[in-house]
């Protein structure tokens, strides 16, 4: 039979130096991304706990990675057509429409992969539960 009430700071002791902490590596970036995509993955998966990608979701990251090189590629394109006066307007159109392909892949694989504000927050806006347990509850 349990004890009622709060446990003592003892016994949380007990528990908790009876625990086994493993140490997770975080997933490295896969040898055929360029140094640009690598940077873009090790920012990625150092924001989220070392346990969030495994070898299975490296393709899905690496795909992600690679969109947002594209992304920014595209941007800088876009950039350099607003200074250029020789540029048609089908040109223009032909990037916008490559840079929303872009945000549009970005946007589903990072929902995909859970790792969008929309995976990260409930309805009300506030961060959701990471299902874990907490330290102090044993």
């Amino acid at each position: 039979m349990s004890q009622r009430g709060r446990p003592s700071a003892a016994a949380l002791e007990l528990a908790s130096s009876a625990r086994i902490v493993s140490l997770v590596e975080r997933q490295p970036p896969p040898p055929d991304l360029s140094e640009e995509e690598a940077k873009v993955w090790v920012a990625i998966v150092n924001c989220e706990p070392a346990d969030k990608f495994s070898p299975s979701t490296a393709p899905l990251l690496a795909e992600y990675c690679r969109h947002v090189i594209h992304a920014r590629r595209i941007a800088a394109l876009l950039e350099q057509a607003v200074q250029d006066p020789e540029l048609s307007i089908k040109d223009y159109d032909r990037l916008l429409k490559m840079q929303d392909r872009e945000s549009r892949a970005i946007s589903s694989l990072a929902t995909k992969m859970r790792i969008s504000q929309q995976a990260t927050t409930n309805h009300r806006g506030n961060r959701k539960a990471s299902g874990r347990r907490k330290p102090w509850e044993g």
